[in-house]
């Protein structure tokens, strides 16, 4: 029943998002104040679930806490920013890698929205905007990343990079931990067409870094913080398989 079911789904949900996505982006895009812009979004991608039935149920939002912080999610899916982009409130900036940007159309519309791309090939870059988003920090301003960096077709965290714990070490900033649970099996895996599968976040009670050598507390905090996405995202650990396959 569940292939019955994914054969008929599939094409039917692609249409849809197919066809109100490019309106979705436009309306975004022609926005005239970023508030408005985000919200514009918000209310879009729960709309596109709604329309393609897939139930969204979000716990945890009251650990979000006011002022600048780091919200470090799992990636399984290029679903999961849109996703988060509905539950998290409007005031949080999205920061994915560069190559997001020049998708025709949802570039823009990621752009418009404050998203903050970097460019993790180039060092110089890379270095500029860290600052730029050290100082959003320091303005009280609230971010989210994928510390994973990217996600493969295969179901598992991999390890976290140490760039958002460095800058949350740097400024003082408590990290949430957070969990996106069905987004792979929704639109990932190397899938061409989606399958049905309701979504789920989960938002743990925010971690904060301690004191000391700043490079030192983020190698800590980092591993805070992956064990508790790890607890809450339901899947394998790759770096510890990784490591057990490398000592066989």
């Amino acid at each position: 029943m569940r292939r019955l079911l994914d054969c008929f789904y599939a094409p039917y949900a692609a249409l849809v998002l197919v066809l109100l996505i490019p309106p979705v982006c436009l309306a975004v895009i022609l926005g005239p104040t970023l508030a408005l812009r985000r919200e514009t979004g918000r209310l879009a991608v729960r709309l596109m679930l709604l329309c393609i039935g897939v139930p969204l149920r979000v716990r945890g939002l009251q650990h979000l806490p006011a002022g600048s912080n780091l919200v470090v999610c799992n990636h399984a899916s290029y679903l999961d920013g849109i996703v988060l982009t509905a539950v998290l409130p409007r005031h949080y900036s999205f920061v994915v890698q560069d190559g997001a940007g020049r998708w025709p159309l949802v570039g823009q519309c990621l752009s418009r929205m404050g998203v903050v791309f970097v460019n993790r090939s180039d060092s110089r870059a890379g270095a500029a905007a860290t600052r730029s988003l050290m100082r959003k920090l320091h303005a009280g301003e609230a971010l989210t990343v994928f510390a994973e960096g990217t996600f493969e077709d295969e179901a598992g965290l991999l390890p976290f990079k140490l760039g958002a714990f460095l800058m949350a070490a740097r400024c003082g900033a408590p990290v949430v931990p957070a969990a996106i649970r069905g987004s792979r099996r929704l639109y990932g895996g190397g899938r061409k067409l989606p399958r049905w599968q309701p979504l789920e976040i989960h938002i743990a009670p925010p971690l904060h870094p301690e004191a000391g050598d700043h490079r030192t507390v983020a190698v800590r905090l980092r591993e805070r913080v992956r064990e508790q996405v790890l607890r809450l995202c339901g899947e394998p650990d790759r770096d510890a398989a990784e490591a057990l396959e490398q000592a066989a």
